[in-house]
């Protein structure tokens, strides 16, 4: 079974970084480095299927169980406990098409509330895993998907309120990739040659079992480097191309990745990065290491044709950020080359797609600080369990806004992640590095804040409004408060239909979880079910939807008509057409009224979470010209 007890005393301390040091163990020595083979978490198959008998669209439907496991990983040591999904960890790997949206009902079995965060999808506010939308022990939710972004590498993890960290580091995270005709059109490697990496860092007792986390406050680096789920394994591989779908899953820890070949001590291998939390880059860039910290995503072409015969070790640099270094934190995996190719590759294409970035836009219109006061960690002086005052912002739902990000805690990083949309990364201050080649192309959904750094994302608030979440996912941090949220305000005062804000509350009580019942899991129930979402569903429109917004903000800041779309926020173009109004058709929707102006204001702040049609009407009710800032 699952145990969450914690295990204070010289752990305690150790976890803290107390007695931390570059040769130190805090847990057992591990001495099987390379020796077990990389695991591959299984392929979620699905269920069930419903079509729409009159539009021919098709929904389906998958079951998750969370349930304790148990894992063998020290050879002469007690077994870990864990807690995963289907039983497993990392938890089962989803793989969707575009154009075709799921339900996935999560049934906990576990001993610990929970909720589910499908991260980097858009999905609607009561589905996107609202830390107080927790499904308790014997209950279930079903969790209702778009799949219509672009094909990129999402995952899926534990979002519960106070033990986010305790949930995911016990095994609550897995893959779910989304696919595309565009990108199977690129010729990438594909099946075995394309391989998802879950890199995580943990702490062990002198029995075998897991140091928990649940009582640390500040961060638990771990110093047990595991990838899928196990410690330094090694991957057989043939000699050519591979891409590998990075996922930092670590509670606290971030990485420096590379390459280290056979003969060639400290020699970095080059490698290609293709994408990232947001889908394909526009072009592959070359580079010989990957920063990436928990939550985010890289996706990396490597090459092993010139290593045929030989291994070649996947390293990690000290001194990353704030975290704590200890004896074999410097290492990762091992890639061990054949000599045979079974399947030729192709090469890189040159070309990727057109990355849809926000657009240019001067100055900032929000800035927040992620700091630490009194031992409380805060945003803005807010804690997210000030219910009254955690809502910092209210985007008007379409618009494009700079935000600021400012570490202002000390000794310590946080990655920062904003629920619902895509961002660009627009600079960095005052950090230990610039805006990296490969981060300056991306869109993301997390972004590193490091030691006394500032950092600026640009972003548009769209498709949907409702209320989401933003935070650190050092996932302690965010079990401490470290989070808060932004409510996107629907356009109904102008034009927007109600229809479209069915989703705004992400405690609305009938998406909310249930008790087990044998009858909600009939064939019959679970068509219903499926008829239900699919009856109601807006996720097909979201494409209209954000053509529609971003017309409609466009024609009221300039009274006229984009008519193309910039392939970069650095070269950025567009062709314009006179225009006093624009109409955008969206559904049975029509857009066309003037906007109301942006507000930045403190008065921002004193919100509670209701997300009432009457409250959305009370932050737009003064019809003006919307301004940007130079």
């Amino acid at each position: 079974m699952f145990f969450s007890t914690v295990q204070l005393g010289v752990g305690a301390l150790l976890a803290t970084g107390a007695l931390a040091g570059d040769d130190q163990w805090l847990s057992p020595v591990y001495k099987n480095f390379y020796e077990f083979e990389l695991p591959t978490p299984p392929v979620k198959e699905v269920k069930a299927t419903y079509t729409n008998p009159k539009t021919g669209a098709a929904i389906d439907y998958y079951e998750v169980t969370i349930t304790p496991l148990q894992q063998q990983v020290y050879p002469n040591l007690g077994k870990a406990n864990l807690v995963g999904y289907d039983g497993v960890s990392p938890g089962p790997t989803f793989h969707m098409e575009k154009g075709r949206e799921a339900v996935v009902r999560f049934i906990n079995k576990a001993t610990l509330a929970n909720s589910v965060h499908l991260h980097g999808s858009y999905s609607f506010s009561p589905f996107d895993g609202w830390a107080e939308d927790t499904t308790e022990p014997g209950q279930y939710k079903d969790y209702y998907y778009p799949n219509s972004q672009a094909a990129r590498t999402l995952w899926y993890h534990d979002h519960a309120i106070h033990h986010t960290a305790e949930n995911a580091y016990y095994g609550q995270a897995g893959f779910y990739i989304l696919h595309d005709a565009a990108e199977d059109s690129l010729n990438l490697p594909s099946g075995a040659y394309d391989v998802p990496l879950a890199l995580s860092s943990k702490q062990y007792q002198s029995n075998g079992d897991l140091f928990s986390p649940a009582a640390e406050t500040v961060s638990l680096w771990g110093d047990v480097i595991h990838v899928n789920g196990q410690p330094w394994p090694y991957m057989k591989v043939e000699p050519r191309k591979y891409r590998f779908r990075m996922l930092d899953t670590s509670i606290s820890r971030a990485f420096q990745l590379w390459l280290e070949a056979d003969g060639a001590l400290g020699k970095k291998v080059d490698f290609s990065v293709i994408g990232s939390d947001g889908g394909l880059l526009s072009s592959p860039v070359t580079t010989n290491e990957l920063h990436i910290s928990m939550a985010e995503r890289w996706e990396i072409v490597v090459d092993f044709a010139q290593f045929a015969g030989k291994n070649v070790t996947m390293r990690n640099n000290r001194d990353v950020q704030a975290d704590e270094d200890y004896n074999s934190t410097d290492k990762v995996m091992r890639f061990v080359v054949g000599n045979k190719v079974n399947t030729p590759d192709s090469p890189l294409p040159g070309s990727l797609r057109d990355v849809p970035f926000p657009p240019n836009k001067d100055g900032i219109d929000r800035s927040f600080r992620f700091e630490r006061k009194n031992g409380q960690w805060m945003v803005n002086g807010v804690i997210f369990a000030d219910v009254a005052n955690r809502i910092l912002a209210k985007p008007q739902r379409g618009t494009v806004e700079v935000w600021e990000l400012e570490n202002t805690s000390g000794g310590w990083s946080h990655p920062v992640h904003i629920h619902l949309v895509d961002f660009q990364v627009i600079s960095r201050e005052g950090g230990k590095r610039p805006v990296l080649d490969y981060e300056k192309v991306a869109l993301k959904d997390v972004v590193l804040l490091g030691v006394n750094e500032k950092v600026r994302v640009v972003a548009r608030f769209a498709p949907w409004d409702g209320v989401y979440m933003f935070h650190c996912h050092n996932l302690i941090h965010e079990d401490h408060d470290m989070m808060a949220a932004f409510n996107v305000s629907s356009l109904e005062n102008y034009g927007y239909p109600k229809e479209e804000t069915l989703f705004i509350d992400p405690m609305e009580q009938r998406w909310r979880a249930k008790d087990m019942n044998d009858a909600d899991f009939t064939d019959k129930a679970i068509q219903d079910r499926l008829a239900q979402f699919n009856s109601i569903g807006r996720y097909s429109d979201a494409p209209a939807i954000e053509k529609a917004l971003e017309d409609y903000w466009l024609t009221a800041l300039t009274g006229f008509k984009t008519t193309t779309t910039s392939k970069s926020s650095s070269s950025s173009t567009a062709t314009t057409t006179a225009a006093t109004a624009t109409t955008a058709s969206v559904s049975t929707a029509t857009i066309t009224s003037a906007p109301a102006s942006t507000s930045t204001k403190s008065d921002d702040k004193k919100t509670t979470t209701s997300t009432k049609k009457d409250d959305d009407k009370k932050t737009s009710t003064t019809k003006a010209t919307t301004t940007t800032k130079k």
